[in-house]
């Protein structure tokens, strides 16, 4: 538990130290974010802040997981290096959303074939590390035990992949929004974690609270930089291999209810629109969207939202713990 503690607190300093100079080097470079056409109107205002500010809490999430963790135990690679790939991948992304590109950059059905083809890809690849070299192939039911579900465990792991990646990404839409809830999320899975014993597993997910706790010191509304692509691409990618090493993946849309509900007001969304010839659910979706065009503030669907993550978080702690 010490050296998860640690990890957090080194995170959380290096990211924090080198928040400023990050930022202000984003600022030089003008790669500030062009407009969101699928926000509300006011987010125009928002148009030009510096993007790919990830980069600044993987930084510190490396300096500290990599000693604290992977060194300790070889396993630990496995999160760092899905997260690794996923941020290159998004980086690409990320480029294709700047101030000045064109307006469909991103959007392009050869892009998103070739980025979804990466990315599961990538799924394909850490379900044969964890079936083959960890010898997992099981599901831990909360109260009921163990279940091995053999060469299922294969196809599982492929489909929450691509099913969470796509939820928990969306969620990244107002500030401070996806760095809280998914510094929650990482903190009950790194509790749990450390209650079986998976010390140096604990430690990356601490690394990565940390990480994200001093993201938010510039994050925090009003931003002054976006986490981008190439840090929501990789939180996602990063809660779900952890959930996995821990065993308890099955939980997943509990700790993860804030991203559950994203997920699904969107596919809600586009399947009642094109059902019903244009009528809608939600005011605008994903769903945060809907609670402030309903007349929240964006700090306060920011902050309740971060309240339903902790109880999800909790929730799962205590089903994990117990079961």
């Amino acid at each position: 538990m010490v050296e998860a503690m640690v990890a957090g607190c080194v995170a959380l300093m290096v990211t924090l130290a080198i928040g400023g100079p990050v930022v202000s080097e984003l600022r030089r470079r003008k790669l500030g974010k062009q407009a969101d056409t699928d926000a509300p109107e006011a987010y125009a205002e928002k148009a030009g802040t510096p993007t790919m500010g990830g980069v600044m809490f993987l930084a510190g999430i490396a300096v500290a997981a990599v000693p604290l963790g992977a060194l300790r135990d070889g396993d630990v690679w496995l999160p760092l290096a899905a997260m690794g790939v996923a941020a290159v991948l998004a980086t690409v992304d990320d480029f294709r959303t700047l101030v000045g590109s064109k307006e469909t950059a991103g959007h392009e059905r050869w892009f998103w074939v070739v980025k979804w083809g990466v990315l599961i890809g990538a799924g394909v690849g850490v379900a044969l590390v964890l079936y083959y070299e960890m010898d997992m192939e099981s599901v831990l039911v909360p109260h009921f035990g163990d279940y091995s579900i053999g060469i299922l465990y294969l196809p599982v792991v492929i489909g929450v992949f691509f099913a969470g990646t796509s939820g928990i990404v969306i969620t990244d839409g107002m500030d401070g929004l996806m760095a809280g809830v998914s510094a929650i999320a990482f903190a009950a899975y790194g509790a749990i974690a450390l209650s079986q014993g998976q010390e140096e597993l604990g430690a990356f997910a601490f690394a990565v609270v940390g990480g994200l706790a001093a993201f938010l010191w510039y994050n925090a509304y009003p931003a002054q930089v976006f986490m981008g692509e190439v840090g929501s691409q990789a939180l996602a990618i990063g809660l779900i291999v952890l959930a996995f090493m821990t065993g308890w993946w099955l939980l997943l849309p509990v700790i993860g209810i804030v991203f559950v509900a994203e997920g699904l007001s969107d596919v809600i969304q586009i399947a009642y629109f094109k059902k019903t010839g244009g009528r809608r659910v939600f005011r605008m979706a994903p769903i945060h969207y809907h609670f402030q065009l309903g007349g929240w503030t964006e700090t306060q669907v920011v902050t309740r939202f971060w309240v339903v993550g902790l109880l999800g978080g909790l929730a799962g702690v205590a089903l994990a713990v117990v079961g």
